[in-house]
């Protein structure tokens, strides 16, 4: 773990223990922290010098993404309210600093046609030596329960094979983001398709004791950086790379294996919007079912309909940027 280095690094480590013993998760706070005491040591502050002007520099300066900046002053505020409640300072120098318009995302979307595409493609990858053949499919395995489940890219890597329950078609899903843990029934072709991919293992390794469900290599689970390489790759093949874009106060994402998540969900409320039904009233079934904390995260998703519409979005507001 990264320590602080400030000279305000013995009171933050109070506060993160403070915060831990509250029962509070060390991330991401820390790492926001971390960005706060890396500014301090590159323009060499002392105490004097932490006043409101200094915060509006800091402001300007630290990140380039504003949202990023609104997320370190929040925790830094708190930090602050932590030293003056301890006697340290008598008021909080970001009290009255106020916060950045916030940048709206726009992720990339697969539509239901690039997903069964890029799955394929994926598949095709797959190398036929021995060495890597197994390897392979259990890649292929991941990318299908991100683009089916709504995974985030840790969840399939991290399942042990005692988090599969063939008998219900469900995998267990244990403390993930906001350590929540979910049980959560798979697809028919999901169920299917890990079914293949365990026989072919069982035949190939019958003396294997790789105690995670998709096996990397010796007694480990599959690395995320080669889920992420397979992804590229096949996007790339497929001719769907492009650029982030940022136009305005808008940032229109380009595909990343957090894309089928983000997809999976947009997709799921279509079908449901499709057969007639409320994609609002889907919501906590749907939040429930990707671990969010709360059903008005998944919410988001209701902002872009579809892979077209995105593309619609961004052509126009770069239409609207040429003409002012």
């Amino acid at each position: 773990m990264k320590p602080f280095e400030s000279f305000l690094a013995p009171h933050l480590e109070d506060y993160m223990t403070y915060r831990i013993g509250l029962g509070y998760a060390r991330h991401p706070q820390r790492d926001n922290l971390l960005a706060f005491d890396k500014y301090l040591r590159k323009h060499n502050v002392t105490w004097n010098q932490l006043q409101p002007s200094f915060f509006l520099k800091l402001r300007g300066q630290i990140s380039k993404h504003p949202n990023t900046v609104n997320e370190i002053l929040l925790d830094t505020r708190s930090f602050f309210r932590f030293l003056v409640r301890k006697g340290l300072m008598d008021q909080n120098p970001l009290k009255d600093i106020p916060r950045l318009p916030k940048r709206h995302c726009v992720p990339f979307v697969f539509s239901e046609i690039q997903i069964q595409v890029l799955i394929e493609t994926v598949r095709k990858n797959i190398r036929k030596k021995e060495k890597f053949y197994l390897l392979d499919r259990g890649i292929t395995m991941a990318m299908i329960m991100l683009a089916r489940c709504g995974m985030r890219i840790n969840e399939p890597l991290h399942l042990e094979r005692g988090h599969y329950r063939k008998q219900e078609r469900t995998v267990y899903i244990e403390r993930s983001k906001f350590r929540k843990d979910r049980l959560i029934p798979m697809p028919q072709g999901v169920f299917d398709e890990l079914e293949r991919y365990l026989a072919l293992r069982k035949i190939w390794c019958p003396r294997d004791q790789n105690p995670y469900l998709l096996a990397g290599r010796g007694q480990t689970a599959i690395r995320d950086q080669d889920v992420r390489f397979a992804f590229h790759r096949a996007v790339g093949q497929m001719g769907l790379c492009c650029d982030k874009q940022v136009i305005g106060n808008v940032s229109f994402g380009y595909p990343v294996p957090h894309s089928l998540r983000h997809s999976f969900a947009i997709n799921t409320l279509n079908r449901i919007k499709a057969r007639g039904q409320c994609p609002q009233n889907a919501l906590p079934v749907l939040a429930a079912y990707m671990g969010h904390r709360k059903y008005q995260y998944t919410g988001a998703y209701l902002k872009v309909k579809d892979a077209r519409h995105r593309t619609g979005l961004l052509e126009f507001i770069k239409s609207r940027a040429v003409v002012k």
